[in-house]
């Protein structure tokens, strides 16, 4: 996953203001404006991840771009519904603090993983992500985009 906040910062400066916008078109308007593939999906936020690993330990890597904000010194954490299966995922650093975009928050956040765990990371595996930061819980659902849906 290759993203770098302040291309995705430059990408939303052209937007207009959500006023009176449904969900749906807020949504929208972030996945086509980023490159890549959105792993989840909220009411109000995308969420982009991927794997990672550095010096032996593994990282899932998640920016959350949307209403989602965060400042604190707590950390997050991520649970993982899987058919069979329930991960409870603790943030890599305990500081985050989420960029603001026109209209849009940015977000990275990495959770560390278990190497046996990496096998239960994956769209067909997991039904939804719940992200709890501070007082704020937000429930993610997967999402497949194909190229045919392209608008």
């Amino acid at each position: 996953m290759k993203f770098s906040i302040n291309k995705l910062k430059a990408a939303f400066g052209t937007n207009k203001t959500n006023n009176g916008q449904d969900n749906s078109a807020y949504t929208n308007e972030i996945i086509n404006a980023v490159e890549g593939e959105p792993f989840a999906l909220s009411e109000t936020n995308v969420m982009y991840a991927g794997m990672s690993e550095l010096a032996g330990y593994h990282y899932f890597k998640t920016i959350i771009i949307g209403t989602f904000k965060i400042k604190t010194f707590k950390g997050a954490k991520l649970i993982i519904n899987g058919e069979n299966f329930k991960l409870e995922l603790p943030s890599d650093m305990l500081e985050l603090n989420s960029e603001t975009a026109p209209n849009r928050n940015i977000t990275a956040i990495d959770f560390e993983i278990d190497k046996k765990d990496l096998p239960k990371i994956g769209r067909s595996k997991i039904q939804s992500l719940e992200l709890s930061a501070k007082k704020e819980k937000i429930v993610f659902n997967i999402i497949e985009i194909t190229k045919d849906e392209e608008e």
